[in-house]
C-alpha cells in the first residue's frame, strides 16, 4: 500500500506529478510524458485550466464537434457537442438533416421555476411555527434585499417561500421551500446564498419570538441547499409530419414504419428496463450540448433522471403518436441552464460554442439542448425498428480498433471496405490487419 501524502495541495505542479508517477507507475517518466502531452502550451490558458478546481495535474480533452442542419422554430443551428461516444454527433446530424425538410423542430418553455431549501427542525406546535412563518416572512425577504436587487433589475428575483410539514417523513422535520428566477444564469450561487440568509434569519428571529418557549426558540437549522431536481423548469421540442413522408424500407411502408416507432416509444413508456437505456441515448445529445457550453451536466442528468420517475416508476422522456394522418414526436425536459455565469465567460471554447449558437439567452439554450436530445432518440429509434442499433456503432469501434493498432491511412481504407460486407470483431479487425501487413 502506497504512504499516504502529507500537504499534497501545497506541492508544486511539478511535485505533486512526480509524486503521483513514483507512486503509482512502473513507468514514471513514460506517466509524466502522458500528462505533458495533455498540457497546453499557453501558459496563460493552462493556468485558467489549473483554476477551474484543484490538484490539476494536466488536462483531460473530449472531441468537440459539430451537428449541423437543425431547423428550430425557423431558425438554422449548429450545435456544438462535447462527447466521446461514438456516432452521436453523427446520428444528430442524420436527424437534424430528416426533419429539415419536413419543417424542422418546433419548441416552448413551459416555465423556468428553480427550487431551494431550507431544512430545519422545530419541536413545537405546528399552529405556532405557521403563525411564526407569517410573521417572519417579510422579514426573510428583507434579509436579502441586497442579494436580489441585481437579479430584480434583469427580471429575476425569489417568487415564492413557503412553509412545509415533512414530520410524517420525519419527525419535527420542516422545510422552507422557495422558488426562483434566474433569468440566463443557472443561479446556483444566487439560489444558495438567499437559502443561507434566510437559515440564519429564521433562527435569530426564532431565538426572540415571543410566543415560542424556550425549547421552540431552539429551532435548528439542518442544511440550506437549492434542489437540482426542477420539474417545474420546463422544456418542450417537437417534430411532426404526416405520416406518408416517413421513411420506407424494403421490409416496412411508412405506416409501418410510423406503428413500429409508436410502439418501441410506448415500451419505453411502461417498461423500466428498456426507459433507462431509451433515456441515456437522449442524454447523449443533451450532455453533449450542456457540457460543450459550460453548464453542470451532472445536475442535468440528476433532475432529469428524476422526473422521468416522477409518478414512482421510471419511463420514457419521449413520447410519440399517430393522429389524423399526422406523426408527431416529442421531449418534455426539466433543464436549469445557464448563458452567463459560471464557465461561460471563462472558457474559450465556451464561449465559442455560444457563440456558434448566435448568442442565446437561457430559454433558447434550453430549447437547443432539448431539441438535441430528441434528435438523438429519434436516430437511435429509427436505427432500433430497421437496420438495428449495431450497424452505426460498429463502424465507430472498427476506427477504434484500427487506431488502437496505428493502421494507417491505406490501411484503414482497405480494411473499411473490407467490413462493409463481414461482421466486424476485434479478433477479426486483427487478423485482417495482420494479413494486410504480410
Amino acid at each position: 500500500m502506497t504512504a499516504a501524502v502529507s500537504g499534497f495541495s501545497r506541492l508544486t505542479k511539478a511535485q505533486k506529478i512526480e509524486w503521483i508517477a513514483n507512486a503509482y507507475f512502473q513507468d514514471p517518466s513514460e506517466a509524466i510524458k502522458v500528462l505533458a502531452q495533455y498540457k497546453n502550451s499557453d501558459g496563460v490558458l493552462q493556468q485558467l485550466h489549473d483554476e477551474f478546481t484543484e490538484n490539476t495535474i494536466s488536462n483531460y480533452y473530449l472531441p468537440f464537434g459539430v451537428a449541423p442542419n437543425f431547423v428550430i422554430n425557423n431558425e438554422r443551428y449548429t450545435i456544438p457537442m462535447a462527447i466521446e461516444e461514438s456516432s452521436v454527433v453523427a446520428a444528430a446530424s442524420k436527424a437534424a438533416k430528416f426533419w429539415d425538410s419536413r419543417g424542422g423542430f418546433t419548441t416552448e418553455v413551459l416555465n423556468t421555476v428553480k427550487v431551494g431549501q431550507v431544512h430545519f427542525s422545530y419541536t413545537g406546535a405546528v399552529t405556532k411555527l405557521e403563525r411564526f412563518f407569517e410573521f417572519v416572512q417579510p422579514k426573510l425577504m428583507e434579509s436579502v434585499a441586497s442579494l436580489t436587487k441585481n437579479m430584480e433589475k434583469r427580471g429575476g428575483g425569489i417568487s415564492s417561500i413557503s412553509l412545509r410539514d415533512k414530520t410524517t417523513e420525519i419527525p419535527n422535520y420542516y422545510q422552507l421551500h422557495c422558488t426562483f428566477e434566474t433569468v440566463d444564469a443557472m443561479g446556483a450561487n444566487f439560489i444558495n446564498s438567499c437559502l443561507e440568509a434566510f437559515a440564519t434569519t429564521l433562527r435569530l428571529e426564532a431565538l426572540s419570538y415571543t410566543d415560542f418557549t424556550p425549547e421552540e426558540q431552539m429551532l435548528e437549522i439542518i442544511m440550506s441547499i437549492l434542489s437540482n431536481y426542477v420539474p417545474e423548469c420546463l422544456v418542450r421540442a417537437t417534430v411532426s409530419c404526416p405520416v406518408d413522408k416517413l421513411p420506407e424500407t424494403e421490409e416496412l411502408t411508412a405506416i409501418q414504419y410510423a406503428d413500429k416507432f409508436v410502439r418501441a416509444v410506448k415500451i419505453a413508456e411502461v417498461e423500466p428496463y428498456r426507459a433507462v437505456t431509451h433515456n441515456k441515448g437522449i442524454m447523449n445529445g443533451i450532455d453533449a450540448v450542456v457540457l460543450a457550453t459550460g453548464n453542470d451536466f451532472r445536475a442535468i442528468e440528476a433532475g432529469v433522471h428524476a422526473y422521468a420517475a416522477r409518478d414512482g416508476q421510471y419511463r420514457s422522456l419521449t413520447h410519440a403518436a399517430i393522429e389524423n394522418g399526422i406523426f408527431t414526436f416529442y421531449i418534455e425536459v426539466p433543464l436549469a441552464l445557464g448563458t452567463v455565469g459560471g464557465l461561460t465567460s471563462l472558457h474559450p471554447l465556451v464561449k465559442l460554442a455560444l457563440e456558434l449558437l448566435q448568442k442565446p439567452n437561457a430559454r433558447e439554450l434550453m430549447e437547443i439542448t432539448a431539441v438535441a436530445g430528441l434528435a438523438q432518440n429519434f436516430a437511435a429509434i429509427n436505427s432500433l425498428i430497421t437496420t438495428g442499433i449495431q450497424e452505426g456503432h460498429m463502424k465507430m469501434h472498427l476506427m477504434n480498433i484500427l487506431n488502437q493498432f496505428g493502421a494507417t491511412n491505406m490501411e484503414k481504407e482497405q480494411l473499411v471496405d473490407y467490413f462493409k460486407i463481414h461482421t466486424v470483431t476485434h479478433n477479426a479487425v486483427v487478423t485482417q490487419l495482420e494479413e494486410l501487413r504480410g
